[in-house]
């Protein structure tokens, strides 16, 4: 049986489970009440630090899911994200509108990546 390591276990969800080489993180959100811009930005910068203490990087992406609150924000998002996404390393993607945890928050993504 392998092993199962938790980053920043909280009461209701860790920050990432690591599990046969694959990581799994929690959805990543920047700060309520800031632009698409700003909130994918913050968000992607998360994303960076977890994969870091997992053992990887953003190359090493396999899967990103995104929720939009409002699919009107899809270029602008898209923006961010095609500037930090490594050119010839993109993941398996897709990105759906959904009402999130608060109104404030515009942009959400659910990474899975393989260690490295």
């Amino acid at each position: 049986m392998s092993d199962i390591t938790r980053l920043d276990p909280g009461a209701r969800m860790s920050g990432a489970v690591i599990h046969n080489g694959v990581v799994y993180l929690a959805g990543q959100t920047g700060t309520a009440g800031e632009s698409v811009t700003v909130q994918t930005q913050t968000a992607l910068a998360k994303v960076e630090d977890l994969l870091a203490k997992a053992g990887s990087n953003k190359s090493r992406i396999l899967q990103a899911v995104i929720w939009l609150a409002d699919m009107d924000d899809f270029a602008e998002m898209n923006a961010v994200w095609d500037a930090w996404v490594p050119k010839g390393n993109t993941p398996a993607r897709a990105t759906g509108e959904a009402k999130l945890a608060t109104p404030d928050y515009r942009f959400e993504v659910i990474i899975v990546a393989a260690q490295a």
